[in-house]
């Protein structure tokens, strides 16, 4: 959640105007609250509850006011969104402004119950995150066992109930090649897109700085998540990369392309 400076109680750029600056994502931490430990996390989020986080009342007028300005993709996030009771109530609120609501579960809290909830709030994508290829891998990242079969068993519920999914991937040195794998398993998972994160060094994360990869792997890995765009039909995007934003465009002028969202999707319109 980003805040202003504004005194005014006029939005800076009302809804409708501005349009090249219009507001298209929205990433929202629910809450700090969470099930598991990852040793990345930028909220530093564990087990709660936390003090001063908006109530059900205040996430409504956040809304109002994202509304007011925009319709943009909002992702209900945390912590572990489902660990808020009335994240549903926030998500179907959010649908009746107009807003497209997504949310990002760690995936071990989705039920049967759960899923028939975001189909019903109006949720229409969830992202869970993969951040190793092996239960090994990835509960180590993620800092519970068990963690990597929660989270394929929820994405599994969410597919058999018909929710959209994709697979987010934040990427340091200790999952560094099994990246292709990861995107091989979202692949099988019928995951609809791959997102992929450089590891940023705030919250839990700034304790394994000595994680970030090197520039010549920062390059090698974002050359090779471009070429993957011709490799499969996934939706592909990265972020916390802003070096993405270059290469996209270096390489798509060595091929005779054009950069434009209808191309190549948000990455066209972000630099990070």
């Amino acid at each position: 959640m980003t805040n202003t400076n504004h005194t005014s109680s006029e939005h800076p750029h009302p809804k409708g105007k501005n349009k090249g600056a219009a507001l298209r994502l929205v990433a929202w931490e629910t809450t700090r609250n969470c099930n598991l430990a990852c040793v990345h996390c930028r909220a530093s989020a564990e087990h709660g509850p936390f003090s001063g986080e908006l109530d059900t009342r205040a996430s409504f007028h956040l809304l109002d006011q994202i509304a007011e300005v925009g319709e943009p993709i909002v992702i209900l996030t945390g912590g572990e969104p489902l660990l808020r009771p009335d994240i549903f109530d926030i998500a179907k609120y959010g649908t009746k402004k107009g807003l497209r609501m997504v949310m990002a579960p760690n995936g071990t809290l989705i039920t049967e119950k759960t899923t028939g909830q975001m189909a019903d709030a109006g949720i229409k994508r969830i992202s869970v995150s993969l951040d190793g290829a092996t239960r090994e891998s990835h509960d180590r990242f993620r800092g519970v066992e068990g963690a990597f079969e929660g989270a394929i068993r929820g994405i599994r519920r969410g597919k058999d109930a018909g929710v959209e999914f994709q697979i987010n991937t934040t990427i340091t040195k200790t999952n560094l090649s099994e990246i292709p794998k990861i995107q091989e398993l979202a692949i099988k998972l019928g995951a609809v897109a791959h997102h992929i994160f450089l590891l940023v060094p705030t919250g839990r994360g700034k304790y394994i700085v000595d994680q970030e990869i090197t520039a010549e792997e920062y390059e090698n890995t974002l050359n090779w998540f471009y070429d993957q765009r011709e490799r499969t039909s996934l939706q592909l995007k990265a972020t916390c990369a802003p070096h993405y934003y270059r290469i996209l465009r270096q390489r798509a002028k060595q091929e005779g392309k054009s950069v434009t969202f209808k191309t190549h999707g948000m990455d066209a319109v972000t630099r990070g």
